[in-house]
């Protein structure tokens, strides 16, 4: 063979990937269809946008809206992806008609390998609507259930109420058994420490003494890996052999297989009419769905892994930013220490109640504001079922009109308005204090029943760190008061700054 054989063929690579580009740039030129929204032109067919979106997604979106404003699609991993920023936007696709958009059809491959079968997306809407109720604490719900009464746990203000005291006495065996918090001063892992903190506050929480006594920093590691399965590469790709993918499949066995030896105990020793523990569990091996059909073991155990993780993830990493907020911003960390000595006096060296956590507003304001800059989700996506027409006020040439096919999927990012000087005034600044001088983000007062209790629709709100509509995080009240009781026990019992050389210092976001 000529030595310069390898040489022509590398050439002969290079003109057809030169020839491919070329026609790949011709063709989104001559293919734009007027009566559909902008398109982002990419170098590479299938490939498209998402080397630039899956780097920054809100440095993406602003980019694209400067040009485009806001409605616009863009080319991800072979599908078309049309983005509706701004409150108009947000309303439009959270708040869109159950036949017009889909969860389903976007998350399932994403969250079934996490979770497990026939839950969540992994189930008709009907199905996960029943699986969310949410009105009534568990000692309210008789031990025969019917459909209506299906998944009702421990959410409601009476619940809470009760779980703050659980918090702290989880938060300080947490730092009594660490071994990094047992000198006067040290380093720590935020990540890890948050990780791990508030999986067990969940599921002390959420979830009861027997759950919570399986769990150790073990079982926290299986959470994780768990939680890594929500990769961006998992929305497209999720049966990919990658590493990070065989720990999730490993977790997920495990775990679940816990919850079943659970169940499978009780009814050894009490039947399925047991009393032994008046707990979620208890509750769904007693609950049926509207048709009658019992809970399965295998659905239930899916059921108590979707639900610890909802209680968890947007915890762990809120949480972590709070902390390194505060690093940050020692002045902070002071006035909340003052805070706590003014507003509770005597009372701020006792045990902290759920009370004491609603009356530092500082404390929640500090919440607020972190939720504000490091929303837990960047991107909601709908699938479109039926051709949807958008309007927007805000395009290249004014006021525009455009029809979204059925081969597209919708994007809504309330992280951007919650980041826009339209609404927030130097919008970049972590300051906790801008709530208390701009007006109250408006939110709709208008109530829908999706299944699972009266909520508000809210999506007109620029600030929507748990979403809206029927897909609204039904745990936003179970996050903030946790992560306020967090905020309020780590300014009462340490000091935190950065370490030397990185004051004022902050990690960017690994959005990957």
């Amino acid at each position: 063979m000529s030595i310069l054989q390898p040489f022509l063929y590398i050439s002969y690579l290079g003109v057809v990937v030169g020839v491919i580009i070329a026609f790949h740039a011709v063709t989104q030129l001559l293919r734009r269809n007027p009566h559909e929204p902008p398109i982002v032109p990419a170098l590479f067919p299938f490939l498209g946008s998402a080397v630039d979106y899956g780097r920054d997604p809100y440095a993406f979106f602003s980019r694209c809206r400067q040009r485009y404003g806001d409605i616009f699609s863009f080319t991800l991993l072979g599908k078309k992806i049309t983005v509706c920023l701004g409150t108009e936007g947000n309303d439009f696709i959270l708040n869109g008609k159950l036949q017009d958009l889909n969860a389903e059809d976007i998350y399932t491959h994403l969250t079934t390998p996490v979770f497990g079968e026939g839950v969540v997306y992994d189930c008709s809407n009907a199905i996960m609507m029943e699986q969310k109720k949410v009105r009534n604490t568990l000692r309210c719900v008789p031990i025969t259930n019917t459909g209506e009464q299906f998944l009702k746990f421990g959410l409601t203000t009476e619940a809470l109420q009760n779980y703050v005291p659980l918090f702290e006495v989880e938060f300080d065996k947490y730092f009594a058994q660490s071994d990094g918090f047992r000198a006067s001063k040290g380093k720590f892992d935020v990540n890890k420490t948050m990780a791990e903190l508030t999986i067990f506050m969940a599921s002390r929480t959420l979830q009861g003494t027997e759950v919570r006594a399986r769990f150790d920093t073990t079982f926290a590691q299986l959470y994780h890996d768990l939680d890594m399965g929500f990769t961006p590469i998992n929305f497209m790709l999720p049966w990919l052999p990658l590493p990070q993918n065989r720990r999730r499949d490993r977790a997920q066995k495990i775990l679940a297989q816990t919850y079943i030896s659970i169940i499978e105990n009780r009814r050894k020793s009490f039947g399925n009419n047991q009393q032994a523990k008046n707990d979620m569990i208890r509750h769904l091996m007693s609950a049926r769905y509207k048709n009658g059909n019992a809970v399965s073991d295998k659905e239930i155990a899916h059921i108590m892994i979707a639900l610890l993780m909802a209680g968890q993830h947007s915890s762990s990493s809120i949480g972590a930013w709070i902390m390194l907020r505060l690093a940050s911003r020692p002045d902070v960390m002071e006035e909340l220490y003052e805070e706590q000595a003014r507003i509770l006096g005597a009372e701020a060296i006792t045990p902290l109640s759920f009370e004491k956590v609603k009356k530092l507003s500082l404390n929640s304001l500090v919440v607020k504001e972190t939720l504000r800059l490091h929303a837990p989700i960047h991107s909601i996506m709908r699938a479109v079922k039926t051709p949807l027409v958008v309007h927007s006020r805000a395009g290249p040439n004014g006021h525009n009109s455009y029809t979204i096919p059925t081969s597209h999927v919708l994007l809504s990012a309330p992280g951007v308005t919650a980041q826009s000087p339209e609404h927030f005034p130097n919008p970049e600044v972590w300051d906790p204090h801008r709530w208390e001088t701009i007006a109250d983000v408006k939110e709709s007062t208008e109530k829908v029943d999706y299944g699972y209790g009266l909520v508000t629709k809210g999506a007109n709100s620029p600030y929507l760190p748990f979403g809206a509509g029927r897909h609204r995080c039904i745990g936003e009240q179970f996050a903030y008061l946790q992560l306020g009781t967090i905020t309020a026990l780590m300014v009462r019992k340490f000091k935190l700054k950065a370490l030397s050389g990185k004051e004022g210092a902050l990690p960017g976001t690994n959005y990957s």
